[in-house]
């Protein structure tokens, strides 16, 4: 697995480059050799940020870890990332089509019997054509943390949410 590590705000030393490799290098055990995973460390006042996304064909692995130290910000991201493959394995390597990706080892291990993923309540509504600011203002009223809507500038399905930070989000299909 290649590891791609950059620095926000920060100067990547040699021990956190180590640190990184270490932790994220115990991750390789489940992914094909060509896996590149991207790592972004950052500081942001007193935060220490480890972002890490690892794409593989028709998913993205991601975690985003935040404390006062950025060495436990490490341990955290790989320990989540490394929970979130074993609890989602079946759904990632479903029929073979991602298999590709992964590890023959990590595909042949049984399973540990994880729960699966249950929808327990489906919703349908009208999707009104509105503008993105707008679709924040109901989501803000409706006390939800995303709102799905028509994009009346593109004619799109679209959703806003929250970010962390009272800062909002959107996300568009791309066309």
């Amino acid at each position: 697995m290649k590891i791609i590590i950059t620095g926000k705000n920060l100067e990547v030393s040699e021990g956190l480059k180590n640190a990184v490799e270490d932790k994220i290098g115990k991750l390789e055990k489940y992914f094909a050799e060509d896996t590149t995973a991207k790592v972004t460390l950052s500081v942001e006042k007193d935060r220490q940020k480890i972002e890490v996304t690892i794409p593989v064909k028709g998913n993205i692995i991601r975690s985003e870890q935040t404390s006062s130290d950025m060495y436990v910000s490490i341990d955290l991201v790989q320990e989540i990332i490394e929970r979130q493959l074993k609890k989602y394995k079946n759904k990632l390597i479903d029929k073979k089509q991602n298999a590709a990706s992964f590890s023959d080892a990590f595909i042949e291990k049984p399973d540990d019997g994880e729960e699966e993923v249950k929808i327990v309540r489906t919703k349908q509504f009208d999707i009104k054509p509105m503008y993105p600011e707008d679709a924040c203002v109901q989501m803000e009223l409706l006390g939800h943390d995303f709102y799905v809507f028509c994009n009346a500038e593109t004619d799109l399905v679209s959703v806003v949410y929250k970010r962390k930070g009272g800062t909002y989000g959107l996300i568009e299909p791309e066309v």
